[in-house]
């Protein structure tokens, strides 16, 4: 059985003191890069493990995190939740997912759970606070960074994206492809996230000076269904759109399948945006042309903001925001001639 690797062992590896690996570790100061990096690498490769019951009785810390989101089946959480854990357990911390379905209880329940002490911080990807009088102002010092949909006012940490540039650069390749009538399928409103992607398709919409016609932003709720649903009432209209940017990819995926169950093409007849880059996006037939999101790093960054709170030093930047790609792929085509 091998020795268990102790924090003066990286120490001697890297060349540092053993209280800056413990704070490198545990996010209980500020320790520079490119230090910390080679202390989180030096404690992979020596498969550090910390001995947690004796950390928890010297520090009074549970050694978890939250990662709270509003349905764990939701395929788009699990590489965020890959770069929250990399970045959780190189310094010794675990990670416990919260599914609140969004039910307004089960949100309020894991942040009781936060202030009870069961877990030392929380990452909360759902894109809103419950809603009771005073709950904002009751979790301000609370340890809580806010992944990807911003809650205004809330003074906590985002790691955020540009929303509204991501779906305005979208709209304007379909615009670029000679597309005239583009439908927006939106995301719940009014959650900040759907709001902005909506800005996003409205303000290339209106620089290209193209009309949205009425019925042509129906809003779901970022589900399969609602995507077949949404995208037949679209084409129930007078006059149906010859492409649709859809607020995420899987109600993109159903918006494909009810155009494929109405005799119509993708792409051919219709162009299909979509926006995260699902994993199952490049395997989707035709491949789903959509906004890619670094989730890994947005989970990573999060988490490197959450530790940087925990060390009570000063700096914890208000928001990162991290870069988008647009994808190009076989759901986009040019406007057929006879359109």
């Amino acid at each position: 059985m091998t020795t268990r690797a102790k924090i003066k062992d990286i120490a001697a590896s890297v060349g540092v003191s053993p209280a800056t690996v413990s704070r490198a570790l545990t996010g209980t100061g500020l320790v520079a890069e490119p230090t910390l990096s080679r202390i989180r690498e030096a404690a992979r490769d020596m498969n550090y493990r910390p001995n947690v019951s004796a950390r928890n009785l010297r520090t009074q810390r549970s050694m978890s995190v939250l990662m709270v989101v509003r349905d764990v089946g939701n395929p788009f959480y699990l590489e965020i939740l890959k770069g929250v854990e990399s970045t959780a357990r190189a310094a010794g911390y675990a990670v416990l997912m919260g599914n609140t379905e969004n039910n307004p209880e089960r949100e309020i329940e894991y942040f009781d759970m936060l202030r009870d002490g069961h877990a030392d911080g929380m990452i909360l990807i759902t894109g809103k606070l419950p809603k009771r009088d005073g709950f904002a102002e009751r979790i301000r010092n609370l340890p809580v960074v806010v992944a990807l949909e911003a809650i205004n006012g809330s003074g906590l940490p985002h790691v955020m994206i540009d929303n509204e540039g991501a779906s305005r650069e979208a709209v304007q390749h379909l615009i670029g492809l000679g597309h005239r009538r583009i439908a927006h399928i939106a995301g719940p409103v009014p959650e900040i996230m759907s709001l902005r992607r909506r800005d996003g398709y409205r303000r290339a919409m209106e620089d290209a000076g193209l009309p949205v016609p009425e019925g042509y932003e129906p809003v779901g709720d970022y589900l399969l269904h609602t995507g077949e649903r949404l995208c037949r009432q679209l084409f129930e209209l007078p006059e149906p759109p010859t492409a649709i940017f859809v607020a995420n990819d899987e109600m993109a995926f159903g918006a494909i399948n009810e155009l494929r169950r109405m005799g119509l093409d993708v792409p051919r007849d219709v162009s299909v945006v979509g926006f995260d880059d699902l994993f199952l996006s490049q395997a989707f037939h035709p491949p789903l042309t959509t906004v890619s999101q670094p989730r890994a790093a947005i989970g990573q960054k999060a988490m490197e903001l959450l530790l940087h709170v925990f060390s009570g030093e000063p700096g914890v930047p208000e928001t990162v925001e991290m870069p988008t790609e647009l994808k190009l792929r076989g759901s986009t085509a040019p406007l057929p001639t006879n359109s």
